[in-house]
């Protein structure tokens, strides 16, 4: 079979096992590796290049980065000093709220920064008398937004900067993004606050995630604790589990101010029933609840075998206490890795591997904590399209489709090009992951912008542009599925706010991207 239909083949099979929801993502792209190499299309070296690309190696280094601070508290942190001033007026509140998920979001991407601040804008939301449904939408759209103030934002931004410099370009600045993120997120702004309590439902929402300080007030209760015990703080707090069938624990005597067997920890509380559990025969049996105190990663460590089943998780809860354990040492080795990559001293790869191996080495996280904290399904899905990018160019496939797309535009405007090229990238971006739609078609915006004999840099621009405009649907980004609950959203909630916001984008990728990055 000819080249260019192979590959094409290729593409459309994974694009069907995309949308099919049916093959984990992961599966997808290295199937494609592994089909570009069966058919003959690229050798091994070439079909599993993408594995050991300097891209994927920085992406997987910024998971590290971002579960440090989310784990040490300094996201919790964030999210309370500033929304805590906001007051209790919607559209205040509201545009604090975006303004800080978009400034998180562009150093440790979306998905951490929307998953790191549900739960505190759910229950700022409440206490105002506000639908958690009219912020937390709100809250994974601005992030979009937010992913375009710099360069760590998302992948796609790492992408798009790596492909117009393979293309003879350069790669965009640390804070360039910046540039197109501030209109962005500005009309972002707008839109949500004129239009976003018409747009948006007031619905209960079907799911709540937990509130830290109310765990504790709740610990305290059912154990009968004085109100001043501080159960949960920066260095300790506590954490409840119950004694499981078969524990070795069983038949032990253990009370309130002992510590336990391994001498780690330190019992709390000790309750059968509900009931306090005291006197000198008094012996653990299956099922009694013990609330145990100590350093979270005793904590984790002690509580993670057979004999104990754990209420909620200490992981977990740390996450909620501002300023844990290792956030100043995070927010310093932020601070390194930002400035290293906006002047450019070392390779963006370089920058994120040193910061990830010195939250490792000062103790901020733990290797294990650091490999459970990297999301494989992203590293494994950008590294396995990557040669199929590059199996657009072996092949001509790229120009295949350039020309296909130019005979239909005509190739007297880019700015028609450009047009087709964000509509063609947008109407993916809510089918499948963008990052794997960017992957697609950064191959095609480059041969495009060869052909007219223009820059590539306003192609790539309006690329990643597009690519941050997945609004349509609640399977178009994690972020967008993770308010789903919370937020008592049904599937077609979304375009209704997402279309104003998809229109503005695609505004400004077409029309404003080519006044900054001129053709």
């Amino acid at each position: 079979m000819d080249p260019v239909a192979t590959t094409l083949v290729i593409l459309v099979l994974a694009i069907v096992a995309f949308l099919s929801n049916r093959v984990p993502l992961g599966i997808v792209a290295i199937g494609v590796s592994v089909a570009l190499w069966a058919t003959g299309i690229l050798d091994l070296g070439q079909a599993l290049s993408g594995f050991g690309d300097p891209t994927v190696i920085f992406i997987a280094s910024l998971f590290v980065v971002s579960e440090a601070l989310d784990s040490t508290g300094v996201t919790a942190w964030a999210g309370q000093q500033v929304i805590g001033r906001a007051g209790t007026s919607r559209t205040p509140l509201l545009v604090v709220v975006c303004v800080l998920v978009a400034a998180v979001t562009a150093l440790i991407s979306v998905n951490g920064a929307v998953a790191a601040l549900i739960p505190v804008v759910v229950v700022v939301a409440t206490r105002a008398g506000i639908a958690p449904s009219q912020m937390l939408m709100p809250l994974a759209f601005s992030a979009h937004a937010g992913s375009m103030l710099a360069l760590t934002g998302t992948p796609v931004n790492i992408i798009v900067s790596e492909t117009a410099a393979d293309a003879g370009a350069r790669p965009f600045g640390f804070f360039e993004f910046g540039l197109v993120g501030v209109p962005l997120l500005t009309g972002t702004l707008l839109i949500i606050a004129v239009f976003g309590r018409r747009l948006l439902p007031e619905r209960a929402p079907t799911s709540l995630p937990q509130d830290v300080t109310s765990h504790a007030r709740t610990l305290r209760e059912q154990y009968a604790l004085p109100e001043g015990t501080e159960l949960i703080g920066v260095r300790e707090g506590a954490t409840e589990v119950v004694v499981a069938p078969r524990s070795e624990l069983i038949g032990l005597h253990l009370f309130p101010g002992m510590a336990t067997p391994s001498g780690d920890l330190v019992v709390v509380a000790v309750q059968r029933a509900g009931e306090d559990l005291r006197g000198p025969d008094a012996t653990l049996q299956a099922g009694d609840t013990l609330l145990l105190s100590g350093p979270w990663e005793l904590l984790e460590r002690n509580t993670s075998g057979p004999d104990v089943l754990v209420v909620e998780e200490p992981s977990r809860v740390r996450r909620g206490v501002p300023l844990g354990a290792g956030a100043k040492r995070a927010m310093v080795i932020l601070g390194v890795m930002v400035l290293l990559l906006a002047t450019g001293v070392v390779p963006a790869a370089i920058a994120g591997l040193l910061a990830a191996s010195a939250l490792v080495l000062t103790r901020v996280v733990t290797p294990k904590q650091a490999y459970r904290s990297v999301s494989w399904t992203t590293v494994v899905l950008v590294g396995g399209m990557i040669p199929l990018s590059t199996a657009f160019v072996e092949t001509g496939t790229a120009d295949v489709i350039a020309k296909g797309l130019l005979d239909v535009v005509g190739d007297g405007s880019p700015y028609l090009a450009l047009l087709a090229m964000c509509l063609l990238t947008m109407v993916l971006g809510q089918l499948i992951s963008n990052t794997a739609t960017v992957l697609i078609v950064a191959p095609i915006a480059v041969v495009i912008a060869a052909d007219l004999g223009v820059s590539v840099l306003p192609f790539m621009m309006a690329l990643a542009v597009s690519g941050a405009a997945s609004f349509l649907t609640p399977v178009a980004t994690p972020a967008n599925t993770m308010v789903l609950e919370p937020g008592g959203y049904r599937f077609g909630d979304y375009w209704k706010l997402g279309l104003p916001l998809l229109l503005l984008f695609l505004a400004v990728a077409v029309l404003y991207v080519p006044l900054v990055w001129p053709f």
